[in-house]
C-alpha cells in the first residue's frame, strides 16, 4: 500500500479539516484489512487497491459525521465490501483471475504440485461463485476475512442467526459440490 504522507497534506487544504479521527492512523490501521476484503471479492490487486482508496475518500467526505459511527471497523468493511461488489458486478464471473488461484498455492512446493493446488483452488473458487449470493457473501467474509458472526451481520445488515444459518448452508453446499467433483 502507498504511504500516508499525502493524506495529511490533503486534509490540511480542506475546509474544516479537523476530523474526529486521524486519517493517517486510520489508513495504517485498516488499509490491509480493507485490501483483503476487496481482493477476496475482486481477485485483482489493482482493483482492490482502488477500492481501498475509494473507502478513504468516503471517510474524507463524511469526516464531519464520523463521530456518529458506532463501530468504525464494521463501517469501513461495509463500505469496502459494497464498493468491491459494485466493481465486481461490472465484470463477468468467467473473468476469474487465474493468477489469484496461483497466488494461493504454496511457492515452496514443486511446480507440478503447485499447479495441481492452483487448479484445486480455482475449482473451489468456481464453486464458491456458483453459491447463492447471500451464502457466497457470508462464506467469503467468514472464511477469507475471518470476520466473526456479529461483524458479518453488521456488514451485511442481517441478524446474527441469519448469518449463522447462511454460513452453515454455504459450507454444506460447497462441501457437497466439491465431494461430487472428486
Amino acid at each position: 500500500m502507498e504511504s500516508t504522507e499525502g493524506c495529511s497534506l490533503a486534509l490540511s487544504f480542506m475546509e474544516d479539516a479537523r476530523p474526529a479521527v486521524d486519517l493517517a492512523a486510520m489508513v495504517d490501521a485498516y488499509s490491509t484489512l480493507l485490501f483483503r476484503i476487496a481482493y477476496s471479492v475482486l481477485r485483482s490487486r489493482t482493483e482492490a487497491e482502488d477500492v481501498v482508496q475509494d473507502v478513504f475518500l468516503r471517510v474524507l467526505e463524511h469526516r464531519l459525521s464520523l463521530s456518529t459511527v458506532r463501530d468504525m471497523r464494521v463501517w469501513l468493511i461495509r463500505i469496502a465490501w459494497n464498493l468491491a461488489l459494485d466493481r465486481k458486478r461490472r465484470k463477468r464471473p468467467e473473468q476469474l483471475d487465474e493468477s489469484f488461484a496461483r497466488s494461493l498455492a504454496s511457492g515452496t512446493m514443486p511446480a507440478d504440485a503447485a499447479m495441481e493446488e492452483a487448479q484445486r483452488f480455482q475449482s473451489v473458487l468456481r464453486e464458491i461463485e456458483r453459491l447463492p449470493k447471500a451464502q457466497r457473501h457470508v462464506l467469503l467474509l467468514s472464511a477469507i476475512e475471518e470476520l466473526g458472526t456479529a461483524e458479518i451481520a453488521g456488514v451485511l445488515g442481517r441478524s446474527e442467526s441469519a448469518v449463522r444459518a447462511l454460513l452453515s448452508r454455504a459450507r454444506a453446499r460447497l462441501r457437497e459440490r466439491l465431494e461430487g467433483e472428486a
